[in-house]
C-alpha cells in the first residue's frame, strides 16, 4: 500500500492539533469562560461552539489520514480540498483578529495558525500529488 506522505503529514498534524485543543486547551478556557460574568446562555453557547470546533478538528484529522491511505474509487479529492482550505481559513481567522485588535505582537498570543496552516498547505499538496499521477478522466 503506498501512503501519500503529505496527506498523512496533515492528518497527523491535524491530530495533534485536536488533541492539543481537546485536552490542553479546552482545560484551559472552561473554567474562566463557565465562571464568567457573561449570562449563562452566553457562556454556554460559547462552550457549545468549542466543542464543534473540536468535532470538526478530529473527524477532519481522521478523514485525512484516512484519505492518505484510501486507494478506493471513493473520490476524496474534493473533500480533501475542502478540508484543506478549512484549516487555511481557520487559521488566517487567528492572524486576522490578532492583527486588527492587537497588532503583530498577537500573532505569538495567539499562535494557533502555525499549526492550522502547515494542515492545510499540506492537504493541498497532498491532493495535488494524488492527482498528478492519475489520468483526469478518473476524476469525473
Amino acid at each position: 500500500m503506498k501512503v501519500n506522505k503529505f496527506l498523512m503529514a496533515s492528518g497527523v498534524v491535524a491530530a495533534f492539533t485536536a488533541a492539543l485543543h481537546t485536552f490542553a486547551g479546552t482545560p484551559e478556557i472552561q473554567e474562566p469562560l463557565l465562571n464568567s460574568a457573561i449570562p449563562q446562555s452566553i457562556s454556554l453557547l460559547l462552550y457549545a461552539c468549542w466543542h464543534l470546533v473540536t468535532v470538526s478538528l478530529i473527524l477532519s484529522a481522521g478523514f485525512l489520514i484516512w484519505s492518505s491511505l484510501n486507494k478506493s474509487k471513493f473520490n476524496t479529492g474534493l473533500l480533501a480540498i475542502f478540508i484543506s482550505l478549512m484549516w487555511i481559513s481557520f487559521g488566517l481567522v487567528f492572524i486576522t483578529v490578532s492583527l486588527i485588535f492587537s497588532g503583530p505582537s498577537a500573532l505569538l498570543m495567539l499562535p494557533q495558525w502555525v499549526l492550522l496552516i502547515p494542515v492545510g498547505i499540506l492537504g493541498l499538496i497532498g491532493y495535488r500529488n494524488q492527482t498528478s499521477s492519475k489520468p483526469l478522466s478518473q476524476f469525473g
